[in-house]
């Protein structure tokens, strides 16, 4: 196995024990970045000198018996909303041509003291407002969607171009891309991860989260994001925890709730079939299974767009009436339909939004956690816009993706995204475990409980 494939935790164990350096971990990612991005296009930039420099200044102080934690020296990326000091916060659009950050984000800011080596920016769907990324490329296959809008930290972390990354989630947007490119992202609870300094999409429904190739990885980078900042409005006062899963496959008496209505509808069967062999196994580990009702779910896309949409828009005012034009269509299309949209609708969705808290808070007095599918198709291939279902339904793609994964957001639950298999064409199939609020630790003990009971993942093959 080269340094590149290694998983967070056994790089962290490989330094801290002096069987690996930084340098050699960080030049082994590099030269994969070298081989595999061309095709992929998961960076927007990627700082080599600056990463080989923080590798090395790591790989001293290590040597110095000055060792930060299990994050110390290892190489991560940054989805392009999240400022760095003196660099560039694209948002992946012509928009953001001339901007460059003066301070780092709270998020990066507590990577660096972490000692995590930048490795670059990765693309977004513009200014995070989309669920595919266009400008960049399936990990496992080039001509279907990497997802998004984090497909380019997802895509990174999948294609071993970085041993984490960190993406932004208001709908999916970590947690979609994750299960379709094959590895694990985290939206945590709403409020546990500052986003100060992070380009905002919908203030009310964004999240920070880590994307990694394992629930003890998500569990270490977590610990590391979470904690209070009084710069982010919305930023918690929870204890700050460690969220690192111990070993250990024993579920016994956990309560895991299977949707019996609403996230099997319009699934994709091999999806289905996956998703639930996985929730079997979870059984044998030891939880126990338990039907539940998803609430309100005739409200819920209703609710995600009412609340995004002019949020979105209210963001974007200013841009969008001096430089309407440098936007991409699909983008400005959306936010000028958020200008059409009434006060009174948007006060609708925030008392649905609360209606669907108080009904997702009693589901949650019944099951420990739920375990569903993340989105009901694998990728589809790059340009296509719709799905047509086996009742003949048609649906958009972008609803498709987000239908499964947009209650999180809306309830500020956390949820998991874990690769459960793969489809007949080999693309790779995610199940999400929501749980609730603060419920952190007990979606990653579950993840990775999940992970020692199967055999190791295997990486994406795209050339």
């Amino acid at each position: 196995m080269q340094p590149y494939e290694l998983t967070l935790a056994a790089a962290a164990d490989a330094i801290r024990a002096r069987r690996l350096s930084p340098v050699e971990l960080t030049d082994s990612v590099l030269e994969h970045i070298a081989l595999r991005e061309p095709r992929l296009q998961a960076y927007v930039t990627v700082a080599a000198d600056r990463a080989r420099s923080a590798a090395r200044e790591a790989e001293h102080d290590i040597a110095a018996g000055r060792h930060r934690g299990p994050l110390h020296g290892i190489p991560m990326a940054l989805k392009d909303l999240i400022d760095v000091a003196g660099s560039a916060t694209t948002a992946s659009s012509r928009v953001r041509a001339d901007h460059r950050a003066h301070t780092d984000s709270t998020v990066a800011a507590r990577l660096a003291r972490a000692g995590a080596v930048l490795l670059g920016k990765t693309h977004t769907h513009e200014f995070a407002y989309g669920l595919t990324t266009p400008q960049t490329h399936n990990a496992w296959d080039t001509d279907r969607v990497a997802g998004g809008s984090s497909g380019g930290s997802v895509v990174a972390v999948a294609a071993g171009m970085a041993t984490f990354a960190l993406g932004t989630d208001t709908g999916g947007s970590i947690r979609v891309p994750s299960a379709l490119n094959g590895v694990v992202g985290l939206k945590p609870t709403y409020g546990l991860v500052p986003r100060h300094g992070v380009t905002s999409l919908s203030w009310s429904l964004d999240h920070v989260g880590p994307i990694t190739r394992t629930a003890e990885d998500a569990g270490l980078v977590l610990t590391a994001l979470a904690g209070h900042d009084p710069r982010d409005p919305a930023s918690l006062a929870a204890p700050v925890a460690d969220y690192r899963p111990q070993a250990g496959a024993d579920l016994t008496g956990l309560r895991v709730g299977v949707p019996r209505i609403y996230y099997f509808d319009h699934v994709d069967a091999e999806i289905e079939e996956a998703v639930r062999r996985a929730i079997d196994q979870l059984q044998d580990l030891g939880a126990r299974l338990a039907e539940v009702e998803i609430p309100m779910t005739r409200y819920i896309q209703a609710t995600q767009w009412g609340l995004m949409v002019p949020e979105a828009t209210a963001y974007h005012e200013n841009t969008l009436r001096t430089v309407p034009d440098l936007y991409q269509s699909d983008v400005r299309v959306l936010l000028e339909a958020g200008e059409l949209m009434t006060a009174g609708d948007y006060l609708r969705a925030q008392r649905s939004r609360t209606l669907m808290r108080q009904e997702w808070a009693r589901v949650f007095k019944e099951v420990d956690l739920i375990a569903a599918p993340t989105v009901p198709t694998t990728a589809v291939r790059a340009g296509q816009e719709t799905l047509t279902w086996a009742d003949g339904t048609v649906e958009g793609v972008s609803d498709a993706y987000v239908r499964l994964s947009s209650p999180a957001n809306i309830t500020g639950a956390p949820s998991l995204s874990l690769p459960v298999g793969h489809d007949s064409a080999g693309l790779p199939i995610g199940m999400q475990l929501l749980g609730r609020p603060l419920g952190e630790a007990v979606l990653l003990r579950v993840g990775h409980a999940y992970e020692q009971s199967r055999p190791a993942a295997a990486h994406a093959r795209a050339a």
